[in-house]
């Protein structure tokens, strides 16, 4: 998979030192994956990693927060539904 010809990326979260995560989309075939991008002088490479992967060491930092609530915005919640309270 080429990962330089991503047609479309969308900021998921970008911490205070700088790193930031985004959602891709390779072009030839739809499929999404997370871009990291370091942030300063971190001594980090750029990667990308499988949705599956960022989400298989739990859910609990923004980053991981920030992918679900974009899926959320994906369902459509009808105006009759019974949201419960939290």
């Amino acid at each position: 998979m080429e990962r330089s010809k991503v047609s479309d990326r969308r900021e998921l979260y970008q911490a205070a030192s700088g790193e930031t995560w985004y959602l891709g989309r390779e072009p030839s075939n739809g499929r999404a994956f997370i871009i990291y991008q370091p942030g300063g002088p971190s001594g980090r490479q750029r990667s990308h990693v499988e949705l599956g992967a960022f989400l298989s060491n739990g859910t609990e930092k923004p980053e991981q927060q920030a992918l679900l609530r974009l899926i959320g915005t994906l369902v459509d919640i009808p105006p009759y539904a019974q949201r419960e309270k939290l």
